[in-house]
């Protein structure tokens, strides 16, 4: 297999993948932030059961306030990302063989090789590529083409890596 394409210089294009990327790292913070409005929320309901007097109250605002915080924090590092890498549009491609995805943009290359890829999530708009834990890169599918797209999708479907 030898699959290669191109990305144009598009100034949205960094965007998009700085928050695909960020939204698969990101995510856990919402589940706390939901975890702690939740405790904050028995522990209000239990101190007006009894009177535990006003630290109780001062425990509970605290992780009510965490809990909101660690809620929005992935929309500002999103956000954020978004708006940093609009400077970084520049033309490059992509190189994905049998034994590595290769990508280069500008004049900047690097590489991964496919026994270091522990999963692929698809997302509608790319293939989100993990080594270990976390989310290495992206291999964007609109720049595909269509039997470019059905072949590597085999491929990872038959290395294990993406679910079918």
């Amino acid at each position: 297999m030898r699959i290669r394409f191109d990305i144009p210089a598009d100034p949205a294009y960094p965007a998009r993948v700085a928050a695909a990327l960020s939204r698969a790292r990101l995510r856990r913070y919402s589940f706390v932030g939901a975890v702690l409005l939740a405790v904050a929320a028995i522990g209000l309901a239990v101190s007006r059961l009894v009177d535990w007097g006003d630290r109780i109250l001062l425990l509970c605002f605290t992780l009510a306030l965490g809990g909101v915080l660690s809620m929005l924090y992935p929309s500002w590092v999103r956000r954020r990302a978004r708006r940093r890498s609009s400077q970084y549009a520049v033309e490059g491609g992509y190189d994905i063989t049998d034994d590595n995805i290769m990508m280069h943009s500008g004049s900047e290359s690097s590489g991964i090789a496919w026994d270091g890829v522990a999963r692929v999530v698809a997302d509608p708009e790319f293939w989100i590529v993990y080594v270990g834990r976390m989310p290495a890169t992206v291999i964007p599918r609109r720049y595909l083409t269509a039997e470019d797209a059905e072949t590597l999708e085999t491929f990872m479907t038959k290395r294990g890596l993406l679910a079918s």
